[in-house]
């Protein structure tokens, strides 16, 4: 009897798995198709960007601010600042 509801029981979490699934794909293809974002990773940044931004914060604009208007941390914004590759 136990053997059965264990069956039973995988059976019906197999079935909420391709339900869930299938839901996922229906919502993926729907935003595709309308041309919304799907999430994940957020865009690189340019060199030209973070230079404009450097240029913002050398102008006595707040470090803070500069960072929030471009979706970053402060600490990621400095840090991306230093990793720019010197001009020649």
């Amino acid at each position: 009897m136990g053997s059965m509801v264990f069956t039973v029981m995988a059976a019906l979490a197999q079935m909420e798995l391709e339900i869930k699934r299938e839901r996922i794909t229906d919502s993926v293809t729907k935003r595709r198709a309308v041309g919304q974002d799907l999430g994940g990773r957020r865009q690189t940044f340019t060199h030209s960007q973070i230079r404009s931004a450097a240029h913002l914060i050398e102008s006595c604009q707040p470090a803070a601010q500069v960072a929030r208007d471009l979706g970053m941390s402060r600490a990621t914004l400095y840090r991306r600042i230093r990793e720019l590759p010197v001009a020649t």
